[in-house]
């Protein structure tokens, strides 16, 4: 039997660093009404993080394709545009402030620039459709949108439709016919790159202030606006920073880890290559995460394998954040030297395939980071790194200190040590509630805890998930979990990415459906996918259907498959 989860890996470690006295000492502090374990250490907000640059104004901070922003550049620009949006905007203290635009080095200023003024930033997804895109403004009460030139001409077009909705927008790299009434260009607004950077004269967020009201991917219905608060926010980033610390020091390599202590980082400036959307909570916490250190953040437009091959061996990028889908794209075709300064994968929003985990060790020599959360949760609830990694790579870790976990049975009642549930949180990284939902927070929020729709159980300490509550397979009473039945063809020679979900059946119910990604010139083996899945899963795992595709499958913006559009889609 494993050993409890405290007594192993870099359990001891993080609870001598979280200890009375420690680098991340907790203390229990009340949040909302409610007792909660946060860290004592600044930084407490966001506005608080971003002050900690004026420690290294001539680091490089932004990098995109040709165009290089320091952080002392980037400090001016966001005391400028701070300024501009309380006068002549006139906004104040908890208005909103949208942001719809791809991952340009101007994002980073509007959301710094927000949270500094007591603003909420409310990112919006770049790849919805322009009524989409206006439902949200209105939704949130936006009243200034800073987008780039597309969707700044969809949101012009659809409030010409219907002016009733309409807010101010600053369009930001604008080129072309002069701006539409109402369209306010960025380089009108006179932002320095050369000024004090100073915001003293700014009122000061508190840590339960709101900063961000996220939409989550809205695969099923409606999008609903994740309310986070600055102590969400940077309770993720002492998280992330925490993991780090501690796998830094079980190796001794405890320059390679982000400190609270403002510390030079290793010689040659650490950077990240940011593969996520920033609209999206694991693009935010990798933007805020390269802030803490000190990082250099690299971007592209859109995702583009070669390009971000050139950018990393550049750059000397020692991080990269994305799917794993994205991941693997890096990989393939790569020159070994073309990644070689990489040291670590960071991977999340969709199961991390075992072999793609083999490949960085072997053809790298790099480490991965996994973890398991939501939009709720503010990103990694629960986190997996470094020897704990390799030693239980099925498993996504152990919660976060400070964080509450309980399996639920169906009436809430927590389930013993093994057992399937669902996983319900509770702690300083939970988002307040929906905005403008009341349903909505009814359905998932129940004394304190969230409801993550997610169903796993916890074993000697480990988290291990094993499905959507809402994707299992319900096949002649056996429950089948999707998430399994991937992991296990995921395994067969040749599979890019797999689909699992279920189809109607007139006496089961339902029956095993698999729509699997091959490799270009891979052998389309129906029989080796059903054997695997017997093999580690079961019989009555084994898919009735399985269809073979070349082309990526669908997904969201966070990497998430699109499963009801391929049920839609299924010929039975």
């Amino acid at each position: 039997m494993a050993e409890h989860a405290d007594e192993v890996g870099l359990g001891p470690v993080i609870a001598g660093l979280t200890a009375p006295g420690g680098e991340f000492a907790l203390e229990t502090v009340e949040v909302g009404g409610m007792p909660m374990r946060v860290y004592r250490r600044a930084p407490h907000t966001l506005r608080e993080l971003w002050e900690t640059t004026a420690a290294w104004p001539e680091r490089t901070f932004t990098v995109y394709y040709g165009e290089r922003l320091t952080y002392g550049e980037h400090r001016s620009l966001v005391a400028d545009l701070a300024g501009r949006l309380l006068d002549p905007f006139g906004l104040r203290r908890g208005d909103r402030v949208a942001i719809a635009m791809r991952n340009v080095p101007e994002w980073p200023v509007a959301f710094f620039a927000a949270q500094v003024a007591g603003l909420v930033v409310v990112p919006l997804n770049a790849w919805w459709s322009a009524a989409e895109l206006a439902w949200a403004v209105a939704d949130s009460g936006a009243r200034v949108v800073v987008a780039d030139p597309e969707r700044t001409e969809a949101l012009t077009a659809t409030w010409g439709a219907d002016p009733a909705g309409a807010v101010p927008v600053v369009r930001v790299r604008g080129t072309g016919p002069q701006a539409p009434p109402g369209v306010v260009e960025w380089a009108s607004l006179g932002l320095r790159t050369d000024g004090p950077g100073s915001v003293d004269d700014l009122p000061a967020p508190g840590p339960d202030d709101v900063a961000t009201i996220l939409y989550t991917s809205g695969t099923t219905g409606r999008p609903k606006g994740a309310v986070g608060t600055h102590r969400n926010h940077v309770t993720n980033l002492h998280n992330v920073a925490l993991q780090a610390r501690a796998t830094a020091l079980q190796s001794a390599d405890v320059r390679s880890a982000s400190s609270l202590s403002g510390a030079e980082p290793p010689a040659g400036q650490q950077g990240t290559l940011l593969m996520y959307p920033m609209f999206h909570i694991a693009g935010i916490n990798g933007l805020v995460g390269a802030v803490l250190a000190g990082s250099k953040l690299a971007t592209l437009h859109r995702w583009d394998p070669e390009q971000a091959r050139a950018v990393v061996r550049s750059e000397r990028l020692t991080r990269s954040n994305g799917v794993p889908s994205t991941t693997a794209e890096l990989l393939d075709g790569a020159d070994p030297q073309d990644l070689a300064s990489l040291r670590t994968f960071g991977m999340g929003g969709a199961p991390v395939p075992p072999e793609l985990v083999t490949r960085i060790g072997r053809e790298l020599g790099a480490g991965v980071a996994n973890g398991y959360g939501l939009t709720e949760t503010t990103s990694a609830i629960c986190a997996n790194t470094g020897s704990d990694y390799a030693a239980r790579p099925d498993s996504v870790g152990r919660p976060a200190p400070g964080a509450e976990l309980r399996i639920a049975g169906p009436s809430g009642e927590p389930l013993p040590d093994g057992e399937i549930g669902e996983l319900w949180f509770r702690g300083p990284n939970i988002v307040r509630g929906y905005w403008n939902d009341p349903d909505a927070d009814a359905a998932a929020f129940v004394d304190g805890w969230f409801r993550s729709g997610d169903l796993g159980h916890v074993t000697d300490g480990w988290v291990y998930v094993v499905d959507r509550l809402k994707d299992v397979v319900l096949r002649g009473g056996e429950n089948v979990y999707s998430a399994q039945v991937e992991a296990a063809i995921h395994a067969v020679p040749g599979v890019v990415e797999v689909a699992v979900y279920g189809v109607p059946h007139p006496r089961l119910g339902e029956e095993v459906a698999a729509l699997v990604r091959g490799a270009p010139g891979a052998d389309r083996d129906d029989d080796a996918v059903r054997a695997a899945v017997a093999d580690r899963v079961g019989t009555f795992a084994v898919p009735a259907h399985v269809a073979w595709t070349g082309e990526p499958l669908p997904r969201t913006a966070t990497g998430k498959i699109r499963k009801r559009e391929l049920r839609d889609a299924f010929p039975g």
